[in-house]
């Protein structure tokens, strides 16, 4: 880890520049909370693509991209008297040592899956006051479908509400895959797709596999042996477009066996 005076001087330069840019720049005076959220979601995302490349020099530019995202929306509370970056870190450091009980408290948890048992009751009892709370509150509605169903089914399974063994997630998966092939009409397979794809997620879980990065892995797969064909149809000259499917599964197949 870096020096913490280091750190901190670091830290200072940012908080200075930010000061600046939102005094002398037009562009950063103008910006509001609203006008960069979509930036802070694309930023997210390229971030989450440096991690599938494992490309640290690039998850180190992305990471400074979000961290300037952190401090832009937390000078903007400053200026509103909502909160500001003091108020931001220390609300996080009350929340992870409140809920992390086994490293600043009495609490036993000596596996992951327990310090996330017990994270996510501690945040079920923060919200006992609240009469409508569920346990998939704090799943955001934006989030893509696959990551949602993921953290849908990971909060219902902290209330108790979930398979005993993998062989019936299994079992779910093989019903829902019959009832999707039953279907008769589009609605009905649009239904029966959505919980064929949910009980995918399910299986997922129970094999200790994201999905999300499962899929994202094999799109990345899929692009790059789909570039090769291309590739190798430009080089014998042929357009991609009037070559048989058979000369494309052959490049395909060669493809699989180098990429």
């Amino acid at each position: 880890m870096s020096d913490f005076k280091e750190a901190q001087a670091a830290f200072s330069r940012l908080l200075g520049i930010m000061n600046e840019l939102r005094e002398k720049c037009p562009w950063d005076r103008e910006q509001t909370i609203e006008s960069i959220r979509h930036l802070s979601i694309e930023e997210v995302h390229e971030l989450s693509d440096a991690i599938l490349q494992n490309n640290p020099e690039e998850i180190k530019k992305e990471l400074g991209d979000i961290l300037l995202h952190i401090v832009f929306y937390s000078k903007i509370g400053e200026e509103t008297g909502a909160f500001n970056i003091t108020s931001v870190i220390d609300s996080l450091c009350e929340k992870l040592i409140r809920r992390h009980p086994h490293i600043y408290g009495n609490t036993a948890a000596e596996t992951s899956d327990k310090v996330k048992e017990n994270w996510e009751r501690i945040k079920q009892t923060e919200k006992k006051n609240n009469k409508n709370a569920s346990y998939l509150d704090g799943v955001p509605s934006s989030l893509p479908s696959l990551v949602k169903a993921t953290r849908i089914q990971e909060k219902a399974a902290q209330s108790g509400f979930d398979w005993t063994n993998i062989e019936d997630v299994l079992n779910k998966v093989k019903e829902e895959w019959n009832e999707l092939k039953e279907a008769k009409n589009q609605a009905e397979k649009e239904e029966e797709f959505g919980d064929y794809l949910f009980s995918l997620v399910n299986y997922a879980r129970f094999l200790k596999i994201n999905p999300d990065d499962a899929l994202e892995k094999t799109n990345l797969k899929f692009k790059k042996r789909f570039e090769y064909i291309e590739t190798q149809a430009k080089i014998k000259g042929l357009n991609i477009e009037n070559m048989s499917l058979e000369e494309m599964d052959e490049l395909w197949n060669k493809a699989k066996t180098i990429l």
